[in-house]
This record gives structure tokens, sequence and C-alpha cells, in this order.
């Protein structure tokens, strides 16, 4: 909702809550802005911006077998079609089954410990929104280094995009809650001028201020000179070198598996044997800890719940309840499972919710960098990145997929050359367990994951034994 369509998405909220007639009421109105640049062969050839709006309606019917919900999305709402979604969503909860989640809403003045009070502070302020300008002192110096690629016969290829998700929500108890996201990355791919070497490297950012494109790609032309040797290898199991980008998209799959419910049910890794959760045990020797927190340095997002669904692990009773910084593991042991308030009771838990970043660290003081870690590798493979994640058996968490632009074979601590491809089968949570060095936490961005989860900050890894199960022609 925008002044052009004559409702702000506060107001869009405000409407909605007054037409509700259901015994409880949740209101999420979204207006999102995004801006994106493309480039192909040291050439740029696409830039854009984009809007959109969203209006999600929750009607609580609260009967005496217990309170069903409605919930009803709709895009571009204009203000004379709220009520009509209201009506839906209404329609939806009277015809629904009482929902087994259902629990009293958060009350107004949840997210007074965050500094978001109700009806105060940036409320009322015109939501936020992104626009090409905020790419443009990076498409100067992105200019200037295709320039460079092309004096070097390096080809360069990628995108930067970035989104603003202004997010308004309000209940029928008096709550208002806002929170703006910004989102975005750069993925940039290099290869060589005969095309046969390729090498990637990305990262997330909030404004594009701390994106350094000459040191990526300087990073990526390292990379193409250490494949100008190349070198087989057989299947097998490797001490192996992981990048913080890879560690993000193992870790990231092993947080969303880590729901209270399915543990509670016996469905997943992190199950006990006999019955309830593994909460508690020690996961690796390692004194790593994995968190997240909503007011991360870098990393920041909504510190309350926004639920548009309820499913397992998470409710729509649950909007507006405040999120505050969670360790998952704990020095090395699984400290926490996120929940929803009913899941959490089923698992016997406390209610730990779902945050959209995360962190993994070491307590170690001096942890070294990745360019350490190599320099004192006697032999180990060096990854870039995994590729096509998929789960093979959730009681373990075995998870297969692909090794992608650039193994490298690291030998008395330098790289001597590349290696082919690889098809892994490795579980996150194994892994931990044959953790031999953690390096130092930096920022990353999940090539895997990255559409789905921009937030994380990960080391690199020494990974004892880690499973290359086949050779991979993927390139």
């Amino acid at each position: 909702m925008n002044a052009a369509n004559g409702c702000s998405p506060q107001e869009a909220v405000e409407r909605a809550l007054a037409a509700s007639r259901s015994d409880d009421c949740v209101v999420i109105a979204e207006e999102t802005s995004g801006a994106n640049l493309r480039w192909a062969g040291n050439t740029l050839t696409t830039n854009g911006v984009s809007s959109s709006r969203q209006l999600t309606v929750i009607a609580i019917d609260r009967r005496a077998e217990g309170a069903s919900a409605g919930i009803v999305s709709r895009a571009g709402v204009r203000p004379e079609q709220i009520e009509e979604v209201v009506r839906e969503a209404e329609h939806v909860a009277a015809e629904a089954a009482p929902a087994e989640d259902a629990e009293p809403l958060p009350g107004a003045g949840t997210g007074g410990s965050f500094g978001i009070k109700n009806g105060e502070g940036h409320w009322g302020s015109p939501p936020g929104r992104t626009e090409i300008g905020v790419l443009r002192d990076f498409a100067a110096a992105l200019g200037e280094t295709l320039r460079e690629a092309a004096a070097a016969d390096r080809k360069l290829y990628g995108f930067a995009e970035h989104n603003l998700v202004s997010t308004f929500l309000g209940t029928s108890g008096g709550l208002r809650l806002r929170h703006d996201q910004p989102t975005g990355r750069v993925e940039l791919n290099a290869k060589s001028d005969d095309m046969t070497r390729s090498a990637w490297t990305g990262a997330a950012t909030r404004d594009f201020t701390d994106v350094d494109i000459a040191g990526l790609d300087a990073g990526l032309s390292e990379r193409l000179d250490w494949a100008k040797r190349s070198i087989s290898l057989p299947a097998g199991r490797y001490e192996t070198l992981l990048p913080p980008t890879a560690v993000s998209d193992l870790m990231i799959y092993l947080y969303w598996s880590a729901g209270a419910r399915d543990a509670a049910d016996g469905r997943t890794v992190f199950s006990k044997a006999g019955g309830g959760t593994r909460v508690g045990e020690q996961l690796t020797t390692q004194p790593v800890t994995l968190s997240s927190d909503p007011l991360a340095a870098g990393l920041r997002c909504a510190p309350f719940v926004i639920a548009h669904a309820s499913g397992p692990d998470f409710s729509v009773f649950d909007n507006g309840l405040p999120l505050r910084s969670t360790a998952w593991i704990q020095d090395g042991a699984l400290a926490a499972l996120h929940s929803s308030r009913h899941s959490a009771e089923l698992a016997g838990l406390p209610v730990t919710p779902a945050i959209d970043n995360l962190i993994l660290a070491t307590s170690v003081a001096g942890a070294p960098t990745m360019e350490e870690m190599i320099a004192s590798t006697g032999r180990a493979l060096l990854l870039t990145c995994l590729w096509y994640i998929r789960e093979v058996d959730p009681q373990v968490l075995l998870l297969t997929g692909l090794t992608r632009d650039g193994v490298y074979l690291v030998e008395d601590g330098e790289v001597v050359g590349a290696v082919n491809n690889f098809r892994f089968n490795e579980s996150p949570v194994g892994m931990l367990g044959r953790l031999l060095e953690v390096g130092a936490t930096v920022p990353t961005l999940p090539r895997e994951w990255g559409d789905y989860f921009n937030r994380a900050a990960m080391p690199p890894l020494r990974v004892e034994g880690f499973n290359m199960s086949s050779v991979s022609q993927a390139s």
C-alpha cells in the first residue's frame, strides 16, 4: 500500500482490524522494493527496479471446542478490497477445524524490550524503499573491475540485487510492530578466456557500502591461476578445508532441521533414543557455538515473530512474540531447538522461535583465517562452495550434493592445483564430531540457500574424513 493507491501499510492494518468481526485478528502488511544489476562477459546487461505489496489477514474464531484460524494473503490489495479480504479470512476460520497450536495472542507492549513501542517510534513513518541509487557507487567500482578483467583475459558474470521489506504487524489486542529489512547480495563468477576454468565468490550486504568488488575479483583471479594445473583424484574420504560459504549452507540445513516437534516425535537426528530430544548432548569436542541474534551487528533481522502460516514449529498465534539471542549449540552441546509455544510445550522445552540469521563461532582465542589454515595444511582438499544439496536420511541428517566452481589440492601449505568435482555424502551433525580446526568467523553468503537465508556469519572449518562419495562431471 502506498499514497498512490490511497492507503499506507499502516492504514491497511488499521482498516482491516476495524473491519474485523472475529474474536481475534492479526494483520500483516508488507511493502517490498528491489533494485538489481546484471553483467555477463565483462559487459553490463540489465538493471531494473521492482515493487510489490501484500496484505495477510488472520481471523481467529474462538469457539467452545477450540480456536480456529482463517488465513488469507493477497497481493496489491486496494483500500476498497480490504474488508473483502477480512470477510474471506473470517469465512475460512468459521469453516476450519480447531487449531492444535491455538494460544492467546501476545499482548500489547511485547516488543518494548527491543525499543519497538506500540504506536510510537517509527510505526507511523512511511515504509522504507530501495532504489537503483543504492547500487550507484558499487556500479562505478564494478565498471572498473570489468575493464581490468577484460584486460587480463578474464570474463566476469554475475549480478547484484538489493531488496527492502517493510513489515507492519497489528493485532486486535493492540499490538503494533514494524520492521524494515534490507537484504542485498553479490554473486560473481570468473572464467578463463577459453572458458575451461571457473571460479565463484559472493557477498551478502545490507547496503553495498561494504562490498569490495575489486577484492572479490582478485580472489577469483588467484583461483583461476591455481586451476592452470589439473589433478585427478578418486572418490574417498579426505581432510577438507571448508570455506565459510560452504559451512553456512551445511549449518543452515542443520538449523532448518532442528525443530522441536519432529525431534520430540522421533523423526530427526535430534531425537533421543527411547523418546525425547537430544538437548544437552555433546555434538562436538570443539568449543563452538551456533546461535541467532536479531540484534547481531551487520545481521540484524526482525526481533519479533512474523508468521503468515502455521507449521510444526511456527504458529500464526505467536505473531508479535519477541525474539532474543538464542544459542542452538553452546560450547559443542545441543542447547535448543526452534519451536512455537505449542511445539515447545509438546517437546517439554523452553520456547525458542526461529530467528532469521545464523552465526557459528569458536570460543578459542586467535582463531586462524582461511589463508592461515591453508598455510598450516599438510595435505587436504580446499573447496569453493557446495551445490544441489538434498537430504538423504533425516535420522542422521545425511545430505548429498556437489562441489562446484573449484576444488583444489593443498600440499605442504600451498595450493598445487585444481582437482575434479565430487558428489559428497555427509551429515553436518556427524561432521561436527570430526572437526580438526575452527577458523575465525566472518560474514558470508550461502551459495545454495542465499535466496532464502541471507544473513550468516561462519568460520572456515578443517574436517577429518569428509566423504567425497563419487567423482562428478559437474563444473
